[in-house]
Order: structure tokens, then C-alpha cells, then sequence
């Protein structure tokens, strides 16, 4: 894995993102702009243990620090879009659980 693991990073499930944009295409109309995101976020190092988890991964994650992390953090301020209503449904060990069990069923 590049880097650390530090870095902290937000995830938003493809059927979230859908959701969110028709929920401002039909209800928003002003000239500002919305972010769209869970607002929540987690280190590179939680993500891989999460994904290593759901899919029942035993071997050791391995970090290479000889590669750049990046930005530190990279999180949405998602402030105007929970204020107009709108919420992510699908929290992020839900997300990998669904795209892992997707995976399994179509290419295993």
C-alpha cells in the first residue's frame, strides 16, 4: 500500500452520489455551489483494514513508505447539502460489503 496509511480520505458509495445528484437536481436551483460527500473520512490505514476484514484477508498489509502520501486529509464540507435534507444512506463498511459480495457473485 502507497505510503503511510495516514493520509485520511472520505468515501461515497456510487448509489449515494446518484441519490444526491437528483435530490439537488430536483430540489436545488440557487447559483452556489453543493458539495456532495458523506463528511465523514478515515485513514488509508482503517480503509485497508476494513476492506482486509470483509473480504477475509489473513496475510499482513505491507506499507510502503518510499511512496508519497499525498495530501493528509481530503474531506468535503457537506454542510449546505445536510442542511437542504439530504444524507448518505450507505456507510462505507456497508459499501465495500456490497461491491465485495457484487464482485463475488458475478466473477467467483
Amino acid at each position: 500500500i502507497w505510503g503511510s496509511g495516514s493520509p485520511m480520505r472520505e468515501f461515497l458509495f456510487a448509489d449515494d452520489l446518484a441519490d444526491a445528484c437528483y435530490f439537488l437536481m430536483d430540489s436545488y436551483n440557487e447559483p452556489t455551489l453543493i458539495n456532495i460527500g458523506t463528511g465523514v473520512d478515515l485513514t488509508i490505514k482503517d480503509l485497508a483494514l476494513l476492506i482486509k476484514k470483509t473480504v477475509g484477508y489473513e496475510g499482513n498489509l505491507v506499507f510502503d513508505s518510499t511512496k508519497p502520501d499525498g495530501t493528509p486529509r481530503k474531506l468535503m464540507d457537506v454542510t449546505k447539502l445536510h442542511d437542504l435534507g439530504w444524507k448518505h444512506q450507505i456507510n462505507l463498511e456497508q459499501g465495500i460489503k456490497l461491491a465485495y459480495e457484487d464482485f463475488v457473485e458475478k466473477h467467483i
